[in-house]
């Protein structure tokens, strides 16, 4: 029995973590990395430490490998900003005869602007950033290609 990968793909506020509980609620089991940064007590430093995301990455990826073992459909909510994290990750999936699906979650610079100012900060899905590195991260954002794999685009939430 073969799963499902999906990789939840956006700059901050577009609406990825929507979008990841709505294929959980589908059945999809999902893996925030937010959640894991929450969960550990980390809910204000963005952007994280090197080591410490790079700690948050490797449990990510510990609790993935499992889950495709076994088969199970699997929602990674994760910016996946660059085209090399979603390399790694496709990575992953193959090695379990999976091939992992890119959902970029498309929004105006101005609406992920305004939803990331507007967090409250209560959970890892309403993480705080200023505005700087908000806008630092929407630049930033390395835009995935069909050239990349099974890739879907859909509109902010």
């Amino acid at each position: 029995m073969t799963g499902r990968l999906v990789l939840m793909c956006g700059p901050a506020g577009s609406g990825k973590s929507t979008f990841a509980r709505e294929l959980e609620e589908a059945g999809y089991f999902l893996l925030s990395i937010d959640g894991l940064a929450w969960a550990a007590g980390i809910t204000q430093d963005h952007p994280l430490p090197d080591g410490v995301a790079a700690g948050l990455d490797a449990d990510l990826r510990s609790r993935l490998e499992p889950l495709l073992r076994d088969g199970r459909d699997v929602v990674v909510d994760s910016s996946f900003w660059s085209r090399a994290a979603r390399d790694e990750y496709r990575a992953i999936g193959a090695a379990h005869g999976v091939i992992a699906e890119t959902v970029f979650v498309r929004v105006p610079r101005e609406v992920a602007l305004e939803r990331v100012a507007a967090r409250e900060g209560t959970g890892p899905g309403d993480v705080r950033l200023t505005s700087e590195i908000a806008a630092a991260y929407y630049d930033g954002f390395e835009v995935p290609t069909p050239d990349e794999g099974p890739l879907r685009i859909v509109a902010g939430f």
